[in-house]
């Protein structure tokens, strides 16, 4: 089970430690993206900074996106394309009552046309409201 991070890693030209393992393993099998304190609650063995030292060498490599959400804070999420470049541009969605924020890669953020001598490097589309989970129990 662990040579399938291992490989993840590999592909994304990081050199694998149990540190980077674990947060890997933790984002994969999570439902809906992860902030540092919540991945720091799942690995209680991994101090914050060193979890957020393997998200900051994740991001550099593209294994993983940002999401600004209602939250304030900043969830990770794995980048799920193949090419190992930031093109998993989706939407997200931020449930306010369990306040979790949940991929829908189906969705891809639309094509915004800037004004010319703009540079989109990042592009963050959050829609809000509540999922499905929630909406049953209300």
């Amino acid at each position: 089970m662990e040579e399938k991070y291992e490989n993840i890693l590999s592909a994304h030209g990081i050199r694998s430690t149990a540190n980077r393992i674990s947060v890997l393993k933790a984002l994969s099998q999570s439902k809906s993206a992860l902030s540092i304190a919540e991945l720091e609650l799942i690995l209680d063995t991994i101090d914050k900074s060193n979890i957020f030292r393997t998200l900051t060498t994740f991001k550099e490599a593209k294994l993983v996106h940002l999401i600004a959400d209602e939250s304030n804070s900043i969830k990770y999420e794995l980048c799920r394309s193949e090419k190992h470049e930031d093109d998993d541009s989706h939407v997200h969605f931020f449930c306010y009552n369990c306040q979790h924020t949940y991929c829908i890669p189906e969705t891809k953020i639309p094509y915004i046309k800037l004004p010319k001598g703009y540079k989109a490097e990042y592009a963050n589309f959050v829609i809000n409201g509540l999922c499905d989970k929630c909406t049953k129990t209300k």
